[in-house]
This record gives C-alpha cells, structure tokens and sequence, in this order.
C-alpha cells in the first residue's frame, strides 16, 4: 500500500503541469513515476478525482475508491466526479438501464456528476427515477424541461473543510437530442447556437463568488460535435478554470491549444487528478493515473461490482451459438460508422429476416422490403469461438425494437445522404437489400437550417450517395419502400429525421438483440459462419472527384477499388483518361486474375515483377520494355491469353480490327468496341477503359 502511495502522489504532484499534447482516443501515454518519500504528505490539497464514460465498466470504482482512500490518508480532502455515459455501455448496467450505475457510484461516494447523452437511452422517466436513488448532486445546465427550466441543478458550490468554496456546472452534448430516441425525451429542450453559450456563461456568473469554477462537460472534442465541443466552449465562455470533459473517449490532459480540459479515455483506462492548493486557493496540477492489472482496489467496492457481475454472468452466460468468425465492432477506421461491415450485415439480415416472417403484414411486396440500422448502435465485437446472450446484448445494449416504416424512394435517399454527410458518423448506415455507393469526395450539400430539434443538417441536394439498386432490381424514386429499422432510427435519430416524417409504421416490440439471436438459432442453426467471414458489397466507396457513379465508367471503377484491385493517382483523383504503360496495365491485369500477389505489385521492383509473371504465364517477353504505351490491341490480345481465349473465328464487327483475340473478347461480352464498327486497335489503352476491360473479365467463368 505505502509503495502504491508514492506512485499515485509522483502521479499527482511530479506529472502535474507538464503533461502530454493532445491525443485522440488512447493514444496519450503518462509519464513514468518518481519515487517520493515515505513522508510525502497531501495536507493542504484539495484533490479531485474524475472519471468519464466508464459505460458500465463498473470492476474499476474499486479503483477510484482505493485512490481517494490513500489521498485521504496523506491528508488530502478528495472529491469525485464523473462527466457522464456510466448508463449504458456493458450488459452489468444496461440490465437494469442504468440503475445499477448509480447504485455502484453511491457505494463509491461520487459528490458530482452531469449527464451523458447515454443517460437519457431509457428515456427521461427512467433516468428521473434512476435519479431520485442517487446520492450525489447532477448537474445539467442546458437541458430543460416543459416547464423551461433544468431539469437537474444547474450548478452546485462544493466547500472544502478549509474554506475553497468549488463551483461545479454540468453542459451535456445537444447531439443527445438525435442520439437518443426522440419518442422518449419528448418535451424536453436542449440548448443550441447562442442558448447554449448562455446557458453556461450564466452559471459562471452565478458562481462568481467561488474561488475556482469548473465545467463538468459531456461535449468531447470531435470535429462532427463542432461547434459544441469542450474547447468551443471554453473559447466562447470567459470565467472558467477548468473543464473535466468527456464523450470523444479522448485521453488528453490539454486540449489542442493548450486549454485547461482534461478527459480520461473510456471505461477507467485512467482516473484524472486535478489537484488544487487550499492556501492559494488555485488548481496547482492536473494529470492522469493510469489502471493497470496491479493497480489497488477496495475490497468493498470491488465485492458490490462481483455481485452484479455474477448475477448477470449467469442469467446471460449461457452458450447459445458459435461463431466462426471475428464480427467488427470498431468505430472507425473501416468500423460501424465509415464503412459496411460483417456485424452490420448480420444484424440487418437478422432485422429483415425477423420481419419477412410474417410479411403479409406488410402492405409492399418483398422486394421492396429493406433493412437499415445505424453503425453507431453497434457496441461491441462479437469474437470467433462460444456466443451468449451477453455477447449479443453488448454488441446491442440499448434496448432498441424492430420498426417497420413506409418512406418513397426520395426519402430513403435523404436518410442515406444524411446519414453519411461525413464519415465517421453515428448514423452511418448498415444495411441489408440494398446496394448504395458514397462519393466521399464530393461535398456534403447541407441545408442552411438544422432538421427541428437536431443538431444536423438536412440535405439540400442529394450528391453524395447512390441507390445502385434494391433486393438486386433498379431503384425508384417514386416507388414505397418498406423499412426495417430500430425504434431509434424510426422516430428520426441520428441522422434519420427523414424517417419521422414516414406516414406510416408500426413497431413490432421484438428487441434487436432478440431478433438477432433468433436469426442465428434457427436461419443460421446456431452457427455464424464463413458467409459473414467479410463485408458482402452492400456499400461502395467512391473518393474519386473525377468518377461519377453515373459515368460510363463509374460502376467499374469503383467496385475495382473496392475489390482493392486498382487505386487512384492520388487518394481523391483517379485519371480515367490517363494511358496506361506495358507494366502497369500486366500489373492490374494479373492482380486482378490473381496471378500476381499484393507484395509483388508495389514498392519499387513492381514494373519488374509484373512484367517477369507475365513473361512465366507466357504473355510476354522476358525484356518487354515495361515503360512503353500499350495499346487496346496488345492489351485485348494478352487480356485473352490469359483468360485462355482462343482466337475467335467470328467474322470482325469492326472495319478497322479483324484479330481473333479481340473478337474472343467481344464474344464474351468483355469489349464492344468504340464504336458498332470501329475498335481503335492502335489507340492507346487508358485508365477508364481498363477498369471495364477487367471488371467484365471478372464476369467470365473459368
């Protein structure tokens, strides 16, 4: 114990104002530790512990709860903090939405805590009468209720034993307003724009007299919460001291410009100090203690945390299923809300299928039925091996309900474009019958006004996303569309607002979780197998400026990219009219035929590779000169040889081309030429020719 002691006061006092840059996620590191003195004392600090978005890792307030006891044991006066989303994350708190959170913080001893968006995913009657058991103040400043006032304390002065009087205000994220289920914060308000800026430039006011003010913010740092983020916040707002921040996860002890706000990452990856000096009545330090596996826990705290842990391990721990596969549960990059993935596939095959059991209840026919869920609904991982409910339960904590709503094709378009106006996003959609492309190079067309009651921005053109086609038929605009979503995204979430205007839908009351366990016992006999191994193709990503969907060349283009067959010359142009060298068309070619492994195809001795495989397979010879045009006629020819086409004896369609390996090609529907009668032999090849030449060689059986 003393030993852990020194660690914890070199953590306070040695770290305390030279801490780490700014640092997304967890990449923040914390300085080692010196070893202090076995008399190093605290008398005289008031010291601050602060967690955020511990999202129902509640093993860890067996952590903070040692922490503030060897603090006060070296004389410190301690108070703790939590800045939101402690409701909703792991199965040990959702069970109870949310109730077994604040049980678990009155057994630690919280003093303070403000509201995380994920506070109000029961709805605000739940979260008022989860709050009526909590022991310690909530604070929210800028949500109120029908009555227009808070509908929490909007502030609280904390008086130390030596007379610092500390003024606490809580901010939550107005993202909450589409981040939780509009149906169930019905008649509340919460703060935008200017209002927002007010309402904590008012508490600060009201707290003039304290000596020191503190923010206790769920905003985060993100770029898609601008403009109501922590260092908005602080840049608009004069008077604050200090702001314990959270909803980015960010580990940061700065934000990026050196501003005082400080937040710990997610679910006790660390506990921040903020350290302040009761004689001068200032914060003196602030910095971050990192958990490890050894780090101390209190034996009372750590026991409540097991009981509910137990009691949950054996309602939810039966083995229902085995997966064969890792479903993503990532964020982003190449996660749940930037990209398609193998759980989104999974649990929007689950929500149609769910639905399509009684499909006479639906007034469309079956390929008009879809199914969309948004990414960031999606938890968690689901890992290869045994599956229980508490998996899935994890992957799917919110308790949300299978919604069936009716929306024209024009309003299916406006969801998807909402909902990916950037990426990542949390309205990302997964989807199940549909095949859509985002042109993530071409700029969001936002409306100059929010949707009502949100802080997103409808579109004013649709420019970004196109319905390739739906249940494999072509889309139209004007035609009705079943949709398979959650209650959330049914009642305008998210990015979903389109979805609330549906004239008509119904709620079947089946939870996801339910309806993606079902699915897995009987459709898949209880086996996730190698058919979710990898994304299906549902959704195409364009970062070309230069290729549009619609261009004849489009649909080739990018399903080659993302088949990860051909790239662009840089990360947002593709060249279409570019020509191509001897080498780099034998490259494309024989990577796309796989005869030429990734490894092989870059770095600097690719032109090399490519050209020596081609020459093994007989293609070419040995000392091509790699760097040469190449022409349509001697790419056609190899493209042939390769595919084991033999020269055709069709008589030629084209006046200036009668070769046999071209008219091969024609043959199997791979070229038509560039006209009905003419094939430009000695043109050279490009880029966008290429990119069909190949996607329709793809097509042939071999």
């Amino acid at each position: 114990m003393r030993k852990f002691l020194s660690v914890l006061l070199a953590m306070a006092m040695v770290l305390s104002l030279t801490v780490t840059g700014f640092a997304i996620e967890d990449t923040a590191t914390t300085r080692a530790p010196e070893v202090m003195t076995e008399e190093a004392t605290m008398a005289g600090k008031t010291v601050i512990l602060h967690t955020n978005d511990v999202h129902g890792a509640i093993e860890g307030y067996a952590y903070i709860t040692a922490l503030k006891a060897d603090y006060e044991a070296k004389g410190a006066e301690v108070i703790l903090v939590d800045a939101g989303d402690y409701s909703q994350g792991e199965v040990y708190v959702s069970d109870t939405k949310g109730l077994d959170a604040v049980e678990m913080m009155n057994v630690t001893g919280y003093d303070v805590v403000t509201l995380g968006n994920h506070e109000f995913d029961y709805g605000y009657a739940q979260l008022k009468e989860n709050m009526t058991k909590a022991d310690f103040k909530i604070l929210c400043a800028n949500v109120y209720g029908e009555d227009g006032t808070p509908i929490f304390d909007a502030n609280y002065t904390y008086t130390t034993k030596s007379g610092v009087k500390i003024g606490f205000f809580g901010m939550e994220t107005p993202e909450t307003q589409t981040k939780a289920n509009p149906a169930l914060i019905k008649g509340l308000t919460f703060a935008t724009d200017d209002a927002f800026t007010k309402a904590a430039a008012d508490q600060v006011k009201a707290l003039k007299d304290d000596d020191i003010v503190i923010c206790v913010s769920h905003l985060g740092v993100d770029a898609e919460s601008k403009p109501y983020r922590s260092t908005d916040l602080y840049a608009a707002v004069k008077g604050i001291d200090f702001i314990i921040d959270a909803h980015s996860h960010t580990v940061m002890m700065k934000g990026e410009n050196g501003e005082p706000i400080q937040s710990t990452g997610t679910k006790f990856a660390n506990i921040g100090v903020i350290v302040i000096d009761d004689a001068s009545k200032k914060i003196e330090s602030n910095s971050l203690y990192e958990i490890k596996e050894d780090t101390a826990k209190d034996a009372t705290v750590a026991a409540a945390a097991q009981k509910i842990i137990d009691r949950i391990d054996k309602e939810y721990g039966a083995v229902f299923a085995k997966s064969k596969v890792e479903l993503n549960g990532a964020k982003a990059p190449n996660g749940n809300r930037d990209s398609e993935t193998n759980n989104g596939d999974l649990i929007t095959d689950a929500m149609l299928w769910k639905v399509m059991q009684n499909k006479e209840g639906l007034t469309v026919d079956a390929d008009h039925v879809v199914a969309i869920t948004n990414g960031g609904g999606i938890r968690d991982y689901i890992k290869v091996g045994d599956v229980t409910k508490k998996d899935i339960k994890t992957v799917l904590p919110f308790g949300n309900t299978v919604a069936v709503i009716y929306v024209t094709g024009a309003e299916l378009l406006e969801a998807l474009e909402a909902s990916t106006y950037s990426l990542p996003v949390g309205g990302f959609p997964q989807v199940c019958g549909i095949s859509y492309t985002i042109s993530t190079a071409v700029a969001y067309d936002a409306n100059a006004e929010t949707y009502p009651s949100s802080t997103y921005y409808g579109p004013k053109t649709i420019n970004r996303v196109s319905i390739n086609s739906i249940n494999g038929k072509e889309f139209k605009v004007d035609d009705t569309y079943a949709v398979v979503t959650n209650n959330f995204c049914a009642e305008g979430g998210d990015t979903y607002y389109a979805f609330a205007a549906a004239t008509s839908k119904f709620d079947t009351g089946v939870t996801l979780d339910m309806a993606v366990m079902d699915y897995i016992t009987k459709e898949l006999k209880g086996v996730i197998g190698e058919q979710y191994a990898a994304p299906q193709g549902r959704i195409l990503l364009n970062p070309f400026k230069d290729v549009k969907v619609s261009s004849w060349f489009g649909k080739y283009v990018i399903d080659l990219y993302n088949d990860g067959i051909i790239n662009g010359t840089s990360a947002t142009t593709y060249a279409p009219n570019d020509t191509l060298t001897w080498a780099a068309a034998l490259k494309l070619l024989l990577v796309s035929n796989g005869d030429l492994k990734a490894a092989d195809a870059t770095g600097a001795d690719w032109s090399k590779n490519a050209i020596a495989k081609a020459a093994e397979l007989g293609l070419v010879a040995a000392d091509l000169d790699g760097a040469k045009a190449i022409s349509r006629l001697e790419f056609c020819q190899v493209a042939a040889k390769l595919n084991k086409l033999a020269e055709s004896k069709t008589e030629s369609k084209f006046t200036d081309c009668t070769d046999g390996y071209v008219m091969a090609l024609v043959d199997a529907k791979v070229i038509d030429g560039m006209t009905a009668t003419t094939f430009e032999p000695d043109a050279s090849l490009t880029r966008a020719q290429i990119a069909k030449i190949i996607y329709q060689l793809n097509l042939i059986e071999k």
